[in-house]
């Protein structure tokens, strides 16, 4: 195992230390319990927005703090969820009076320490409201997961609700859009190598040389198939039909088409992907109004991409086009 890191068991805490020299600007990090939240925090009268799951993910969800997306992240240990005492400090520090929305991706620990991080700050006068991710569609159940598992959409959900608590929308309006973005989103991922935890120094799965695992979780759990490795023509194809026959998309319909690397994916291979897709929207009628392409939620140095399709409103084009001022997303 290779990797730029001292020890094991300090990554986090380092890459935080990382984080605060780099952005200090922009946040603060608390390191117990460890949680990033946006330097003026909590603003009074606006929703305070916060997400969290295990580190590994970068930018997600750390890198999504500041003006106009999170207000506050919790990091876990790598690809482990975060505890309550992280998600309870990071409630009550973004806490402006007007109520929070947890973003939570559908995994069993995030989702059961989300819960009681939520009961908690209710038990202390604050105002919660949870917006669940779960826009996989490539497999029901996982080894982390009852249900589909939250992925692309939630970087979406993020800055799209992140748009509207900037805007003074009210706690049940933030709320209600995050669960409209993830009900209009659908993606699906696929892996050309596995990824290594500092933990384990081991791969986290095994595939061939000459194989792909199509469906691929971002913690590395099996997908739909495997098969050998084809041309990207053949991957856009692998992943998009399952998505545009799932929510399912029409002709007419207008999207945001997100390509997303997987950690070790060069941004060249990420465009030529990009362009298959496009392809395939334009033959089945739908109109990419919205783009994202590059690593946003990543799986360490895994090779890979996944694909994330949102059938846009006039509401959500509004707030993705908000200005945005954080470490991993700004415009």
């Amino acid at each position: 195992m290779k990797k730029l890191i001292n020890a094991p068991d300090a990554v986090v805490q380092d890459a935080l230390h990382g984080v605060e020299a780099a952005h200090g600007d922009r946040v603060r990090v608390s390191y117990d319990p460890a949680y990033v939240v946006r330097r003026d925090a909590p603003v009074q009268g606006k929703v305070g927005l916060i997400s969290g799951g295990g580190s590994g993910h970068e930018p997600m969800h750390g890198g999504y703090v500041g003006v106009g997306m999170l207000d506050a992240a919790c990091p876990g240990e790598v690809f482990t969820s975060p505890t309550p005492d992280q998600m309870i400090e990071a409630t009550k520090a973004v806490n402006g009076g007007a109520g929070v929305v947890h973003v939570v991706k559908n995994y069993t620990g995030d989702v059961m320490n989300f819960e009681m991080a939520a009961d908690l700050g209710k038990g202390e006068g604050i105002e919660v409201e949870t917006v669940l991710t779960n826009d996989d569609v490539a497999v029901e159940d996982s080894l982390y997961t009852a249900g589909r598992r939250g992925v692309g959409v939630t970087v979406l959900v993020e800055k799209i609700c992140g748009g509207a608590a900037e805007d003074g929308r009210s706690l049940n309006e933030v709320a209600e859009l995050g669960r409209r973005v993830n009900a209009a989103g659908r993606s699906m991922g696929m892996a050309l190598t596995p990824c290594i935890t500092p933990g384990s120094g081991e791969p986290s799965f095994e595939l061939a040389e000459d194989e792909v695992e199509i469906g691929i979780g971002i913690h590395g759990e099996p997908g739909r198939f495997r098969e050998k490795i084809g041309p990207a023509s053949q991957i856009a194809e692998r992943l998009m039909t399952p998505i545009l026959d799932d929510l399912p998309f029409s002709s007419g319909d207008r999207v945001l088409a997100f390509v997303n690397g997987m950690g070790g994916t060069p941004l060249i291979e990420l465009y030529v992907l990009y362009n298959e897709v496009a392809k395939i929207a334009q033959q089945r009628g739908l109109s990419i109004e919205r783009n994202l392409i590059g690593n946003f939620i990543t799986s360490l140095e895994m090779q890979g991409c996944s694909i994330t399709l949102l059938r846009l409103d006039d509401e959500m084009v509004r707030y993705w086009d908000a200005p945005v001022n954080t470490p991993g997303l700004r415009w």
